[in-house]
């Protein structure tokens, strides 16, 4: 039995899995081999004025104007400690002349200095030269701490527990993905957007669902118990900002406690519905997986296009890979539609025989996890006890990861 704790020592993680088990899932699915952690810089460390000089990713950029209608370069960089924000000034026509290397490099050494406004910590770059020799861009990709061996065989022991057809689903989808799903990052900013953050996200997402269906006897109860738990950190936060006698407080928990009242509400709804357990864990597995195609970044396999779409060809072949950024293909569709799609292409090519109730019931999850349309769910509000589970896990789980402190390199 394998033990430990989630989101403040609430939720156990409880699953059983047996040494020989462990070594078989892990030399099926090994996990990614990241670089070991090297010297980096990290803007978080800094001090406002400080010199900097280092190498770095680029993630995007675009060009803005001032209220006086000054041009400059807004710029996000990124290296193994995370994201960096920078401005290039146009003070002798740097835009112009810096703008043509951004659209076509990706690795660069910048100069200048470290600037801070109310609490939020950026670099004021004076020099941008792209960088032509040769490198291994994962040692400037930000990646997990956490033991990636470990949540490996997590998500692994989850899925054997799943009732058929949902573990050939779930088994499947894995041979198939895994080599760019155990690598790929959630996000690009906001949570979990680093090397591993999808798997990561995955298991959290998991975590929290049996210990509503699973762990709890009443999934009402359970969530009810998460609300009051993420009351009492909010509370926290803000008695720990009062207690701050410069900057600005960050709160991660703000603007969530209505929210997720009013889930719990549309949850009620359905009290009287069975809940199916393999359903939404099936659903959890492909509910980011869309991001493989949704999201760049540097070393990332392309392979997913093809599955998809195997008798299509890139018109363009040279992709610029940097830091983690959108797709300019995969954002036409969205990681939600993706996983929809991925799920069903999964269905069919091993013909796997699921009843029509259940395709649809793990492709409404999918579609509603995001909970509102207007933070891009691709339908109006969810319709099953599961739809409303999934998008509070994935609500919650997103949060939480804001608040611990080990989950990067």
């Amino acid at each position: 039995m394998e033990q430990g704790h989630y989101f403040y020592d609430l939720i156990p993680i409880q699953y059983q899995i047996s040494e020989s088990e462990k070594e078989e899932i892990l030399r099926q699915f090994p996990p990614p081999d990241l670089p070991e952690e090297i010297s980096s810089f990290n803007l978080s460390l800094c001090q406002k004025g400080e010199k900097v000089q280092t190498r770095v990713l680029l993630n995007d950029f675009e060009i803005r104007q001032t209220k006086t209608k000054k041009s400059f370069l807004k710029i996000a960089f990124s290296n193994q400690s995370g994201h960096i924000p920078a401005k290039m000034w146009d003070n002798n026509g740097e835009v112009d002349m810096i703008h043509p290397l951004l659209e076509e490099k990706g690795v660069f050494d910048i100069q200048g200095h470290v600037d801070e406004f109310n609490g939020f910590k950026s670099v004021t770059v004076t020099n941008v030269t792209p960088c032509d020799i040769a490198i291994n861009p994962f040692t400037l990709l930000a990646y997990t701490k956490q033991d990636l061996q470990s949540l490996t065989v997590e998500l692994f022991a989850y899925i054997k527990e799943l009732k058929e057809p949902y573990q050939t689903i779930a088994r499947n989808a894995m041979e198939k993905l895994w080599n760019a799903f155990r690598m790929s990052p959630a996000a690009k900013g906001f949570h979990h957007n680093y090397l591993g953050g999808l798997l990561k996200h995955t298991i959290g997402l998991m975590r929290f669902c049996r210990y509503i269906i699973v762990l709890e006897e009443n999934p009402f109860r359970a969530v009810m118990k998460l609300i009051h738990k993420v009351e009492t950190q909010y509370k926290q936060e803000i008695w720990e900002a009062l207690k701050q006698d410069e900057g600005k407080p960050s709160y991660v928990w703000k603007d969530t406690i209505d929210h997720l009242y009013h889930m719990l509400q549309g949850m009620s709804e359905h009290k009287f519905d069975t809940v199916s357990y393999d359903a939404i864990m099936t659903s959890i597995l492909f509910h980011d997986i869309g991001k493989l195609i949704e999201y760049d970044y540097a070393g990332r396999d392309l392979d997913i296009f093809h599955y998809l779409y195997p008798t299509a060809h890139f018109e363009n072949a040279n992709r610029k890979q940097a830091g983690i950024t959108m797709d300019p293909l995969g954002v036409m569709v969205g990681h939600i539609p993706y996983g929809v799609m991925l799920l069903n292409k999964i269905i069919e090519d091993h013909h796997i025989e699921v009843s029509m109730e259940n395709i649809h019931l793990m492709s409404h999850c999918i579609l509603c996890h995001h909970g509102l349309p207007e933070w891009g769910s691709a339908v109006r509000k969810p319709l099953t006890i599961e739809g409303y589970i999934i998008h509070i896990v994935d609500y919650l789980d997103s949060r939480y990861e804001n608040t611990e402190e080990d989950h990067l390199k």
